[in-house]
């Protein structure tokens, strides 16, 4: 009998989450790490708790945190209940609701707050706000755990979002993105002073072979998809930079990790290397500045501000700004204030 089994009955009450195959030439390599890099929101503490009650299979045998992955292996998550990312639980949340009518809705997200349920985030996010505001979202009466929705912005960065009503508009407004016809400019804070006072990033990006939460610029075509991004130098501090970003394409992480490539990494963007402050570390004065900054603002300096689309019913030109939030803007005059008056001093 396995630990799963002693502890819990049969396979039978038993639901599978999550599957993963090794790939043929995979290494050796701990099984929380092999998991860590490929299942987003999930940390290796909680996949070690995972493993140690028995959740965690290779090749259907129930395996420790310190087992070692080979090529081929079969690695699944079960659970003692069924997978929650299809159930939408109706949550009444503090929601700024920018514009509605009967066809779309724009939201402000708030930074902090996921967009859709998922592996570590079944409650609280966007989309069970959504369905308890309104509950004739396509797709909400049938299993689809993203109703209404036509593009994302990552839990950390705040901003515009537009969500459809209707099937009608959902179908409208996801031809847009396909054809980039829909406007999204976000204003980013970034480490180092950018060369160029405008620019475009043209490149592909993949999942990164080093953590697959992660993606990064790849020479292979065929492995990766074609992303660009337009920008334009909005203040300049020295140490960072104040930058627009104008979406083509709207690819997973894109602007994360186009500035990351350009070596200019967005501030305090832990995922990707702005958690590190690069410059001038020698000056002790500086280094409490950033720290302190980091306080203020505790995630990527990243803010989706303008949203412009063709409104899928009437046909008009819809155009929506969003002002700063109160955490970058705070670290954005910081900036400000730091450069003008010791950048004598650097």
């Amino acid at each position: 009998m396995t630990n799963l089994e002693s502890r819990h009955g049969s396979d039978d009450e038993f639901y599978e989450h999550y599957r993963v195959e090794a790939d043929p030439n995979q290494g050796p390599l701990r099984i929380d790490k092999f998991l860590s890099n490929r299942l987003l929101n999930a940390s290796r503490n909680r996949i070690q708790n995972a493993s140690k009650n028995g959740f965690i299979r290779v090749n259907n045998i129930a395996v420790k945190q310190n087992y070692r992955i080979k090529g081929g292996d079969v690695v699944t998550v079960v659970l003692p209940h069924p997978p929650r990312n299809k159930e939408l639980i109706p949550q009444e949340l503090d929601l700024d609701f920018v514009y509605e009518d009967d066809h779309v809705i724009v939201v402000n997200k708030a930074p902090g707050m996921v967009v859709h349920p998922g592996y570590g985030n079944y409650s609280g996010t966007l989309v069970n706000g959504l369905v308890h505001h309104f509950s004739n979202l396509p797709g909400f009466q049938s299993e689809n755990p993203r109703p209404g929705l036509v593009h994302r912005i990552d839990k950390d960065t705040s901003g515009l979002l537009v969500i459809a009503k209707t099937e009608e508009s959902m179908t409208h407004l996801a031809n847009q993105f396909f054809y980039h016809t829909i406007d999204r400019t976000y204003f980013a804070l970034v480490w180092g002073n950018v060369k160029e006072d405008a620019g475009t990033i043209d490149n592909f990006l993949a999942r990164s072979p080093r953590d697959r939460k992660l993606v990064a610029v790849t020479q292979n075509e065929e492995e990766g998809k074609r992303a660009i991004t337009h920008y334009k130098v909005l203040e300049r501090y020295g140490f960072a930079t104040a930058v627009s970003c104008t979406l083509e394409t709207g690819r997973t992480h894109q602007i994360r990790a186009h500035f990351k490539h350009l070596g200019h990494q967005l501030f305090n963007d832990a995922a990707y290397g702005g958690d590190v402050i690069t410059s001038f570390t020698s000056f002790n004065r500086f280094k409490t500045f950033i720290e302190n900054t980091f306080k203020i603002l505790p995630r990527q300096a990243l803010h989706a501000g303008v949203l412009g689309f063709t409104h899928p019913h009437t046909g008009k030109y819809m155009h929506f700004e969003q002002a700063l939030p109160a955490d970058i803007a705070e670290a954005q005059e910081r900036f400000r204030n730091f450069a003008g008056s010791y950048q004598q001093k650097l």
